[in-house]
């Protein structure tokens, strides 16, 4: 990917703005990991978590479109040793975000809408250059 450097970076400024948060990685809605910045995982685990994250966002999606509430926006899962959150970044990507349990959720909430709409910026730019790039 063209901008797995600038995406990576948005990842590790997303960990570093938000205490708790301990890792962050951008997929796409297929499970494919685009980028990530799990410093406690190896790239097994990355790839495990963007797997799950296509499949929770398969069931947010048909959640949202079933009860009539419009585009899936996040998904927050929390578990007695933290959360996971998942955040829409654009139509073809998805940000996952691990926190502690002590996150301020709310902070977590601003900072990775930011960082996902910074992410979708990224990946559309890098469509619209492959789009421009493909011969009349």
């Amino acid at each position: 990917m063209a901008h797995e450097a600038d995406i990576r970076a948005e990842l590790e400024r997303l960990r570093t703005q938000v205490p708790e948060v301990s890792g962050a990685l951008a997929a796409g809605v297929d499970g494919m990991v685009l980028a990530e910045d799990i410093p406690a995982a190896g790239p097994e685990a990355a790839a495990g978590v963007a797997a799950l994250t296509a499949a929770a966002l398969g069931i947010g999606l048909r959640l949202t479109d079933a009860t009539g509430r419009a585009a899936f926006r996040e998904l927050l899962v929390r578990g007695e040793d933290g959360c996971v959150a998942i955040y829409a970044a654009g139509p073809v990507c998805a940000l996952t975000v691990l926190a502690g349990p002590r996150v301020n959720v709310g902070r977590l909430h601003l900072e990775a809408r930011r960082a996902g709409a910074r992410i979708a910026q990224l990946i559309d730019g890098t469509q619209d250059r492959l789009e421009d790039a493909r011969p009349s």
